[in-house]
């Protein structure tokens, strides 16, 4: 029986994407998201990446039956800012078939290679910031907000489609009674922080979020502009994070360390907005909303997303007094019972270090694949 791959665009086959791994994932740790949610991501028209982005979704078929997808899309903004010729693939799903993974695989780096890129990376749907890499340790765990989840058997497909490993990304495991482990010299650092340099942690209002994002792209850019799949965040990025964020909100957990009034570090910490999605089944009808809002008796769990401090002023201990603050708060909810922190780099030696500092553990790996792509004539 023959692969067939065909880019999915109309109303019906975008909801065949979406549902395809509501099928391959059913009765696993995978937490279905909502389906409206995932229309409007992968909307030409209304999708936070449809200006940035070229972008083609397709589906491969077997004798009419979907059996797997992959997107193909270039980030113009992440070339423009590395000087690169590089693409993605993303949102790939599959049944255990090598024929159906090299296919798709095939078809997303043929789709690019037209477009005059050198290279295709991923998984990313659609940048590193949302779900990316392949799992390959913690299959066993749920994943928690923007976090992906895969069957064991993907890396073997990937791996046999002729893909290669570019980069792992590291999600740390801290609960709250890690603190009584923690290096001793954190707390040192951030007791430094506050009276040596005068470091003050102040929250981002909701009612000024907006704004204060402003605060957070600038400190973003400036810490994470060297890491890989970085790509700085504009106005138009900052507008659809605050859309996003006002669903996430938490006052206790949206930092920004400042000296003298001067942002010189952030923490945007979520809490675990799939405890509560797992519960709504893909769907705010008829009791999805109910869940939603009862969010507070739901979650026990946090992800650190984002922890950054620009570089002038790594040495003033903003990272730890940041760290230490998150135990703080966490000491104050009695529900919070701990979290992740990342994605990672692995190659990220000082983030490293401080999570083992905080008595981390890695619980889950991701994994970040590549093909070198040989331009058309």
């Amino acid at each position: 029986m023959t692969v067939d791959i065909a880019p999915a665009r109309s109303f019906r086959s975008v909801g065949q994407f979406i549902d395809l791994p509501f099928r391959l994932h059913a009765g696993t740790p995978w937490v279905t998201p909502l389906k409206l949610e995932r229309r409007l991501f992968l909307s030409r028209r209304f999708g936070p990446y449809a200006k940035r982005m070229d972008f083609e979704l397709f589906l491969a078929r077997r004798e009419g039956r979907v059996v797997g997808r992959v997107s193909a899309h270039i980030d113009h903004a992440y070339n423009r800012h590395h000087d690169e010729r590089r693409g993605w693939f993303g949102f790939f799903e599959c049944e255990d078939d090598p024929e159906v993974a090299r296919a798709l695989l095939d078809t997303a780096a043929a789709w690019l290679t037209e477009r005059g890129m050198s290279r295709m990376s991923g998984p990313a749907d659609f940048a590193m910031n949302d779900e990316s890499g392949i799992v390959i340790e913690g299959h066993e765990l749920a994943p928690m907000i923007r976090q992906p989840w895969h069957p064991p058997y993907y890396q073997g497909l990937c791996e046999a489609a002729g893909l290669e490993k570019e980069v792992d990304l590291l999600m740390w495991r801290i609960e709250v009674s890690d603190r009584d482990e923690m290096n001793p010299v954190l707390e040192e650092m951030a007791r430094e922080a506050h009276e040596k340099h005068g470091i003050t942690i102040r929250r981002m209002s909701r009612r000024h979020l907006r704004r204060d994002l402003d605060v957070f792209g600038e400190v973003y850019n400036r810490a994470w502009r060297r890491n890989f799949g970085f790509v700085p965040y504009d106005k138009h990025d900052l507008d659809q994070y605050a859309l996003e964020l006002q669903l996430a909100y938490d006052r206790d957990w949206f930092m920004v360390a400042e000296i003298a009034g001067e942002p010189v570090a952030i923490a945007v910490t979520i809490p675990d907005l799939n405890q509560v999605l797992r519960r709504m089944n893909g769907r705010l009808l008829p009791l999805g909303w109910w869940h939603f809002l009862r969010k507070g008796a739901t979650i026990d769990r946090i992800r650190v997303g984002f922890l950054g401090v620009r570089q002038e002023f790594r040495h003033t201990g903003a990272a730890a007094a940041l760290y230490v603050e998150h135990f703080e708060v966490a000491a104050r909810h009695p529900r919070i019972k701990g979290g992740d922190t990342g994605w990672i780099l692995e190659t990220n030696r000082a983030m490293n270090r401080g999570m083992e500092a905080m008595h981390g553990r890695v619980e889950k790996r991701y994994r970040v694949y590549h093909r070198e792509l040989t331009p058309s004539g």
